[in-house]
Formats: C-alpha cells, sequence, structure tokens
C-alpha cells in the first residue's frame, strides 16, 4: 500500500470540504425554491371587523400558480396572495411588504384597505 503523501492528504481535504460546502448551500435552496413541504393551515377569522377565510386552493387559475395553491379571501372577495422564493408571502393589496403566513397577509391588506372594500382582481 502507498505511503500517503502531504499533497494527496491535503487534496483529500479540500475535496471533502468543498462537498460540505456544496451541501450546506444547497440545502436552503432547496427550501427556498417551496420543496420544504410546509403548507399553511387553514384559517377563518374576524379580524378588525372583517372576515378572512385561507384554505387550501380547491381549483386551478392563475392563484393557484402564484399562491402555492393556497387562496384567501377578504369578505368573500378572493385576495391575491403569492409566495416568495424565500418561504415569505405578499398579496395585490401590500405587494411590497412580505409577512410570514397567508393570514398575515390577509391581517395586512385590511390594515391597508382601512375600512375600502376589496374589489375583485381581473385574472388574466
Amino acid at each position: 500500500m502507498p505511503d500517503i503523501t502531504r499533497r494527496r492528504a491535503l487534496t483529500a481535504a479540500a475535496a471533502v470540504a468543498a462537498t460540505a460546502s456544496v451541501v450546506t448551500l444547497a440545502a436552503p435552496a432547496a427550501s427556498a425554491a417551496g420543496h420544504d413541504h410546509t403548507a399553511p393551515t387553514s384559517f377563518d377569522e374576524v379580524y378588525k371587523g372583517r372576515r378572512i377565510q385561507g384554505r387550501p386552493a380547491s381549483g386551478g387559475g392563475h392563484h393557484h400558480e402564484h399562491g402555492g395553491g393556497y387562496e384567501v379571501f377578504v369578505d368573500g372577495v378572493q385576495l391575491h396572495v403569492m409566495r416568495n422564493a424565500d418561504g415569505s408571502w405578499i398579496s395585490v393589496v401590500s405587494h411590497y411588504d412580505p409577512v410570514a403566513t397567508p393570514r398575515a397577509a390577509a391581517r395586512a391588506a385590511v390594515d391597508e384597505l382601512q375600512g375600502a372594500p376589496l374589489l375583485p382582481f381581473p385574472a388574466n
């Protein structure tokens, strides 16, 4: 059996370190891409006098593509939501203020609407 040289030992150590780095960097990317398999739970509550609801999407359509298969309603009108790559959520009402859950997106929309009705968003 040949003696291990310093060069071979350093090369092997570098290869192990590089492999560990790739695995460490790839794990968050896979999670951010929506592969974390954590679906938000359904909710139905009254927030500041407005009924907000959220549940897994029942049908196909535009909301299904961006909302991760989840739909949100404010007083029975659909609030279009979208899940970002980092797992946060935004809506058409509070597009520049990402939040952690669809429930938080519904509450942020109610806050932003300040009592105004949510108008249906035309799906193109």
